[in-house]
């Protein structure tokens, strides 16, 4: 009979700690978007937030995020008392052709530009294949310009084709040519917040858009 109940406590206390995980589970978030969109100047300003510790280096440079940076258990909270587990991972921008040529109006010269496109091109290729490990992805645009591209169109068809949730962020609100309604327009079946990463303008609502999302 002791034996009985001391199975049926084990049980009971699996079961508990099964549901508390559950609800525990961390979440990978990726951040996606062509070159120079502003990904990882989001990724660090949602690292500093809830890190209080940048994830990578920003630069006018394309291609400067040539490989996938990730940083683990960043703990998102709702004003409400809600909190999302999440591991961040800012990926490569995605381009449709790199050309070595194109670093040179950086200053980067000869055989330092060959190698930062190859670096770049294998960077867009570990993107596509990190694809398969996201639960949610923040698809990054420049609000300053067209949304209608290879690339967005792209990207997006991936993550609907694998059923990720998405949440479209139109950047740099900042900027005087910004037009958030013209990519609200573009995408419409999305949810689009516009913010500013660089001026930390509207990062509230893209956190409060983040547990609609995530369910």
């Amino acid at each position: 009979m002791a034996k009985m109940k001391l199975s049926r406590f084990r049980l009971s206390m699996k079961r508990f700690f099964n549901k508390f995980f559950r609800k525990k589970k961390k979440l990978s978030l990726g951040i996606y978007g062509p070159t120079n969109a502003g990904k990882t100047t989001l990724a660090n300003r949602v690292s500093m937030d809830w890190l209080g510790e940048e994830l990578g280096i920003v630069s006018n440079v394309p291609h400067e995020t040539r490989t996938v940076q990730t940083k683990e258990n960043v703990v998102i909270e709702s004003e409400d008392g809600r909190k999302l587990i999440i591991n961040l991972i800012d990926t490569p921008g995605i381009a449709t052709k790199i050309d070595y040529e194109d670093f040179k109006k950086f200053g980067i010269k000869g055989k330092k530009a060959k190698t930062r496109a190859k670096e770049a091109t294998q960077g867009i290729i570990e993107s596509i294949k990190w694809l398969d490990k996201m639960d949610v992805v923040l698809v990054v645009m420049d609000s300053t310009k067209s949304p209608f591209n290879q690339i967005n169109l792209t990207i997006l068809g991936n993550l609907e084709a694998r059923k990720i949730p998405v949440i479209v962020v139109a950047n740099k609100i900042d900027m005087k040519k910004a037009d958030v309604e013209k990519i609200k327009k573009a995408f419409p079946q999305y949810t689009v917040v516009g913010l500013s990463a660089k001026k930390n303008m509207n990062i509230d609502k893209l956190y409060k858009k983040m547990f609609e999302v995530i369910k």
